[in-house]
């Protein structure tokens, strides 16, 4: 079963750890990986919570951005076999 942990929960953790506790033992309690830790880290590590917050909106926006965007050139490329074929 995967947990899912809030920008709070995660950068937390990652405060904790600034702190001086042990990574091992933040991994026990929270039932995560080491790795999984370490990518939080990696992408939180300095954030506040609203900065968290917002990144994850930017990273959804940008999803569906691109999204619409593969869409919009597959439309493209469709409408130019139509019209490149003879009839």
């Amino acid at each position: 079963m995967k947990k899912r942990y809030s920008e709070e929960q995660i950068i937390k953790a990652i405060k904790e750890h600034e702190a001086g506790a042990k990574v091992d033992e933040i991994c026990r309690r929270m039932g995560i990986s080491s790795g999984t830790f370490y990518n939080w880290r990696s992408k939180y590590a300095g954030m506040e919570v609203n900065e968290a917050k917002r990144l994850k909106e930017l990273e959804s926006e940008n999803s569906k951005l691109k999204k619409l965007l593969a869409e919009k050139i597959l439309e493209t490329e469709a409408l130019k076999d139509v019209v490149s074929k003879k009839w």
